[in-house]
């Protein structure tokens, strides 16, 4: 098989795919409560980046669900801190970060340290401007994002790409 057919198969089977499911996605997630529905984006680009490997798509699940947790933390401590709001903020970032880093690495089976602190960073960028009281079910809405861009549209999206694939180039099974 010409590699050059096999390259252009691929680019346009992940065009189709990232075409396709994400906006089913982009559609449904309001009807589903979320209002956070582009966080999936973001996790899948990190799934993605991690080479698409499903026997680490539990912990990266986990990894994104603790920094969502971590956000919600920072944010707290932030607000319950009664420093500059710079000293707080460097303070907060320096603890949470070297924990998560600390607890991350001692379990390497369970969660990732990457999707931990790319999940801290996306909680913290959407709840960070809050009160803690005003975060509602901001950090599920998040999580269930989290999730969906690694199951749905990570795992989703190459499936489907491996499937047609199969199908466009059946010498490739």
């Amino acid at each position: 098989m010409d590699e050059k057919k096999r390259k252009r198969v691929n680019m346009l089977t992940l065009a189709f795919g990232i075409a396709f499911m994400p906006p089913i996605w982009a559609v449904l997630s309001p009807y589903l409560g979320v209002s956070t529905g582009a966080v999936a984006l973001i996790c899948a680009g990190l799934y993605v980046a991690n080479g698409n490997k499903r026997k680490d798509a539990l912990k990266i699940a986990v990894g994104f669900l603790c920094g969502d947790l971590w956000a919600v933390l920072a944010v707290w401590i932030m607000e319950t801190l009664p420093f500059h709001p710079n000293v707080e903020l460097y303070g907060t970032l320096f603890v949470l970060g070297g924990l998560a880093v600390l607890i991350g690495e001692s379990l390497p089976k369970w969660i990732f340290v990457p999707s931990w602190l790319c999940g801290w960073a996306i909680g913290l960028t959407i709840m960070g401007p809050l009160p803690v009281a005003e975060l509602g079910s901001l950090p599920i809405q998040i999580g269930v994002a989290m999730i969906a861009g690694v199951v749905y549209v990570g795992i989703g999206v190459d499936a489907l790409q491996k499937w047609l694939v199969k199908k466009i180039l059946p010498e490739s099974r």
